[in-house]
């Protein structure tokens, strides 16, 4: 079996509850105790930080990608085991993917959401066939969730779209659908 890698995207706001960075740091641990690998955005603050240091603290390795631009914006996380450092933002996207085969969506803001969304998209247009992972334990997702249940109901999502994301409310439960692959 193919080792699994788990892209996480979240928040590198230094302006969250500290329960999201124990969440974070969680599912790093969660991740490196089923002896998979991290695949990060490449910073070493908040969300991001706490993660790969989650999984490093457990064993597991971590590759971070991140954009020169914001090596020192997010302070590039300099301890990870690979840290590939990128021109911008697409390539550092399109290199997420392709050493990730699954994708963890945690609370985040604009950068999370677009990056699930581009992900969630890739996955209905057969660009990957990864699990798309939601992990929501605050229900900081809550309404997104609602809306794009009402856009399916008004026929703006096509059938089969919605299905792809699986909406987990536990570490264990969001880490269980990356394995299951749907």
């Amino acid at each position: 079996m193919t080792e699994i890698k788990v892209c996480v995207y979240c928040s590198s706001s230094l302006d969250i509850e500290e329960k999201y960075i124990e969440l974070a740091s969680d599912v790093g641990k969660g991740i490196a105790d089923r002896g998979w690998g991290l695949v990060s955005g490449g910073g070493n603050i908040s969300m991001m930080g706490a993660v790969a240091k989650g999984a490093r603290a457990a064993g597991g390795h971590t590759l971070g990608i991140i954009p020169q631009a914001l090596m020192e914006r997010e302070v590039g996380d300099t301890d990870a085991d690979e840290l590939i450092i990128v021109d911008d933002m697409r390539v550092r996207k399109g290199l997420m993917e392709s050493h990730s085969n699954a994708f963890l969506a945690l609370p985040g803001g604009i950068g999370t959401l677009e990056e699930l969304f581009e992900i969630w998209v890739g996955r209905y247009l057969s660009f990957h066939s990864h699990p798309v992972v939601v992990l929501d334990p605050y229900d900081d997702f809550a309404f997104l969730h609602q809306q794009i249940d009402h856009l399916a109901k008004k026929g703006f999502i096509k059938s089969g779209q919605r299905e792809i994301i699986k909406w987990t409310k536990s570490v264990d439960e969001a880490l269980d659908a990356c394995e299951s692959g749907s």
